[in-house]
């Protein structure tokens, strides 16, 4: 259970860098290369451990860009102490725009925006009085607070760039706030496409000369069939052994998974036995004319198909952001025909209320979690794992 009033510090206090801070910091000085912080087990979030089985080179950001001559591969610059950066306490706003209040109170004085993209530096986060109860969480800023559904905690570590893909493709999660991926046609030479974001997932099929004359990850997109890059360094290639199959000794009948939509809730189940369970986001309460209703339909079904990166969306080729294009959703696992699953969350961290178009947004950690732990077996290179698995109750 999370402690009330729990606050945890991350810097400087915020009375002594609001005194001292620029607001606009050199982006050479304020994105160095950063060691990958641990990751830590949300409070609202519990494992039984006897059930479970988890760098870095220095590059030059502005290189890519001067080289490029892409202003909008560069992340916009952000409030606080450079030394407070290098703690990688970073978020990033995932909507159009949040508030800054003056107090970690929605009813507090409004103090100005934050705006989509923008890498905002976190003195220390805390649990408010004022709520919401089901996410009491808000993050103190420059210039006030910041409540943390529409942002997410992101870090930056640059990668070593493989010297060969191997044969087909392999996954690569994404480990900086996001980057900007570039497309190349005969006709129109590079323009840029999805921004790729931090903790999505993506099948990496080549290497090749990127547009600054460095070296570029091939990606295909499974949606779409086509291919795209994005700057080498920024993408983690995932090692086979992360994806070993959790308890696969356990025969399928005593595996099985309850959702609640009343309490938000997932729970996962080993012969009756609690081995994980925690918060989640399902369909919102909506039934938009014509379409299938939003909200998670209830029932008992079985995982039929898992994906570890799935592009949810539209499906056009969009370079603007505020596009519904969502590239490489991580650990996808359907579970209902009309497209409904359990998958991995880059764009809030709202987990307890309704959220989505259906599915059941989750943590990407414990998204992967779950990919791992259910059936069927999914095998390294899968693209899509097919088969009839894990029971699925909706209650």
């Amino acid at each position: 259970m999370e402690t009330n009033r729990r606050a945890k510090r991350f810097a400087n206090p915020p009375e002594t860098a609001e005194r001292n801070a620029s607001i606009t910091a050199d982006i050479s000085k304020i994105l160095p290369s950063f060691l990958r912080s641990a990751e830590k087990t949300p409070a609202d979030c519990w494992y039984n451990f006897s059930t479970m089985g988890s760098r870095l080179s220095r590059r030059e950001f502005l290189k890519l860009c001067a080289a490029a001559g892409l202003a909008g591969l560069a992340f916009r610059p952000f409030s606080g102490f450079e030394e407070d950066n290098q703690k990688n306490d970073l978020i990033r706003i995932t909507v159009r725009s949040v508030s800054v209040y003056s107090q970690p109170d929605d009813k507090s004085r409004i103090l100005f925006q934050r705006f989509r993209d923008e890498l905002v530096n976190i003195y220390y986060e805390l649990e408010s009085e004022s709520g919401p109860a089901y996410n009491p969480i808000w993050y103190r800023v420059w210039g006030g607070y910041i409540h943390r559904a529409n942002t997410q905690r992101v870090t930056v570590q640059y990668n070593p760039v493989a010297s060969q893909i191997r044969e087909g493709r392999q996954l690569a999660e994404v480990t900086v706030p996001y980057s900007q991926a570039m497309r190349y046609t005969s006709i129109s030479g590079w323009q840029p496409l999805y921004r790729l974001y931090f903790e999505s997932v993506h099948w990496v099929t080549g290497i090749d000369e990127g547009p600054d004359g460095e070296a570029w990850y091939r990606i295909l997109d499974e949606l779409l069939k086509i291919e795209y890059h994005a700057p080498a360094y920024h993408l983690r290639l995932i090692p086979d052994e992360e994806l070993t199959p959790i308890s696969p000794e356990v025969p399928h009948h005593k595996k099985r998974i309850v959702v609640s939509r009343g309490r938000q809730t997932l729970t996962c189940y080993e012969n009756d036995e609690i081995v994980f369970q925690t918060r989640v986001s399902t369909g919102l309460n909506y039934k938009p004319e014509g379409q299938i209703p939003w909200e998670t339909p209830k029932g008992e079904f079985n995982i039929y198909s898992k994906m570890p990166s799935k592009h949810m969306g539209d499906g056009r080729l969009s370079g603007n952001p505020e596009d519904y294009e969502l590239p490489g959703v991580p650990w996808t696992c359907f579970f209902e025909q009309t497209g409904v699953a359990f998958h991995g969350t880059y764009w809030h961290q709202d987990f307890g209320t309704p959220r989505s178009h259906g599915c059941v947004n989750m943590r990407t950690s414990e998204a992967k979690w779950l990919f791992r732990w259910v059936l069927p077996v999914s095998e390294p290179g899968d693209m899509e794992r097919v088969g009839y698995g894990t029971r699925v109750v909706v209650e």
